[in-house]
């Protein structure tokens, strides 16, 4: 493989492929970095994290765009980058937009796709939405499939997928969350979200951390989780600190019922070392993210997870994790059994990788 294309377009992917590209460089590889910019800020302060600069750059980001339009969109484009440079290997990852309508532009030219993240399933197409659908079509057109774990690539194997081209690596998340942890601890580092995110968290105080943005949650979802928060914030020993995702319908509501409560902390999105920073500050994680569901096994983290089913199911057999749905007297209760009981994990073995998926993952490109 001469000419390698990392093909991606929001925050999630962008901090999964970075490890691959520095160890794609590193090895001497034509990379190029295409961008979508599916999400466009967030996207960006990653890209100027890891130190990346896109080679080609859709910049597709458009206010409450529908996934039609934005699929539409990105196939367009995307095809005329990939007619004038006819790269041997495109690399996409998990379960985007992007993800699958890039895969689809690829194949369509007869260039040959690797999955990052493969293999990844809860079989229930509306749950993820749209993601696990994108997950099973990326794997339907993927040549290479590199998966994270035994069951990602156990599900791959009962979808006829041969086994020839499964390659089980561990997640990439890992590697950028090690690489991260090492930045952010170098006595010169400087961080003006960090230094400020310091002076806002009192002292002596359980902090809770928040994320959300699945679409499956909107509305209902998000209610029952805001009004669990605020029984939850009535604890004395406990702050609750929630980066808002940008999403209106999400937004909306958080602001609207949690603003002005004393322990419960409403901030704009932050770029991902601060929110590393933050994770490494936190009691307990309560969140729809599947990617911190990898990456708090290595920081010694309970994450409750708030939906239903999970594509992540060895964080959960493993004790890291817990689905609480949207369960507002459920989240409360498991809540505070984890702030009254919870004194660390006894197995400390991360199921989704140590650190060198980047590598193995390079590796077997060198020899395909």
């Amino acid at each position: 493989m001469k000419k390698i294309f990392l093909c991606f377009g929001t925050r999630p992917e962008a901090i999964k492929m970075a490890p691959l590209y520095h160890e794609f460089k590193k090895n001497n590889f034509d990379v190029k970095v295409v961008v979508t910019a599916q999400h466009r800020q967030m996207l960006d302060q990653v890209l100027d994290f890891f130190e990346i600069t896109p080679d080609f750059d859709l910049n597709l980001m458009q206010p409450n765009q529908s996934l039609n339009k934005l699929s539409g969109r990105i196939i367009s484009e995307i095809d005329a980058v990939f007619k004038s440079e006819m790269p041997d290997l495109v690399l996409v990852h998990g379960d985007t937009t992007t993800s699958t309508i890039v895969a689809l532009a690829a194949f369509h030219l007869g260039i040959k796709v690797a999955h990052v993240e493969a293999g990844l399933r809860t079989y229930d197409k509306k749950a993820p939405f749209p993601e696990e659908i994108n997950r099973q079509i990326t794997s339907k057109i993927a040549d290479f499939h590199f998966t994270p774990t035994q069951q990602a690539s156990d599900n791959l194997i009962n979808e006829q997928i041969p086994e020839s081209i499964i390659f089980q690596t561990g997640n990439t998340i890992i590697d950028a969350l090690f690489w991260t942890v090492q930045k952010i601890q170098q006595t010169n580092y400087k961080n003006d979200e960090i230094a400020h995110l310091k002076k806002l968290i009192p002292k002596k105080k359980k902090i809770i951390l928040v994320t959300g943005h699945r679409r499956e949650n909107f509305g209902d979802g998000f209610l029952n989780l805001c009004e669990a928060l605020l029984q939850i914030a009535k604890r004395d020993d406990v702050i609750i600190i929630y980066p808002v995702h940008l999403n209106p319908n999400v937004k909306d509501i958080v602001y609207e019922l949690l603003s002005n409560n004393q322990n419960i902390l409403l901030i704009n999105p932050i770029a991902y070392p601060a929110f590393v920073w933050l994770m490494q500050q936190s009691f307990l994680i309560l969140s729809d993210s599947g990617g911190i569901q990898e990456e708090a096994p290595s920081l010694g983290k309970p994450v409750l997870v708030t939906r239903t089913v999970s594509e992540r199911p060895e964080g959960l057999l493993a004790g890291f994790s817990k689905l609480v749905g949207t369960d507002k007297e459920k989240i409360i209760l498991e809540v505070k059994s984890i702030l009254d009981n919870f004194e660390g994990f006894k197995n400390s073995i991360n199921p989704y990788g140590n650190g060198d998926s980047s590598k193995k993952i390079v590796d077997i490109i060198k020899n395909i």
